[in-house]
């Protein structure tokens, strides 16, 4: 059962995609239409999923599910990932790579290999300043206040001496 993302609770479970490139207006509106079919069609065990979903910065598909009514179940988190992998084929982009890193370079959103982004690091070409893209969040309360933030305050920081 599709939702607006923003009604759902705090403690809802996200899952967060980040593509490889940017999405045209056309793939993102393409992209919405599909995501709320979905949506609509989402159950676990016959039972519908309260859900919503963000499009961020042309770059990131955001899937929200309020677990206070129905859990996510092993069928239907597959169900999601197939789904995502769909997109992938058919929008010829990555969503499920999560050795890339995404951060802000000024109006900018960069995506790099980990490998690369560690040499950044170490070259000075990122700080602990830099404003990254935590995809490792797990409810919406997180994604609200640690999602985008500086590199020295999520898991990014390892690489920043």
């Amino acid at each position: 059962m599709l939702v607006d993302f923003n009604t759902l609770p705090e403690e809802s479970r996200v899952w967060i995609y980040q593509a490889n490139r940017s999405f045209t207006e056309q793939e993102t509106e393409e992209i919405k239409l599909k995501l709320n079919t979905f949506i609509n069609n989402w159950t676990a065990h016959g039972s519908d999923l309260q859900s919503g979903y963000l499009i961020k910065y042309k770059r990131f598909i955001v899937i929200g599910l309020n677990q206070n009514l129905n859990k996510a179940t092993g069928c239907s988190i597959d169900a999601s990932v197939h789904f995502i992998q769909h997109l992938e084929k058919e929008y010829n982009v990555d969503l499920m790579d999560k050795m890339n890193v995404s951060y802000k370079q000024g109006e900018f959103i960069a995506y790099k290999p980990l490998a690369d982004f560690k040499k950044m690091a170490k070259d000075k070409a990122v700080s602990k300043n830099t404003i990254v893209f935590n995809n490792l969040v797990t409810n919406i309360a997180e994604f609200r206040d640690n999602w985008e933030v500086p590199a020295i305050e999520s898991w990014h920081s390892r690489f920043l001496k």
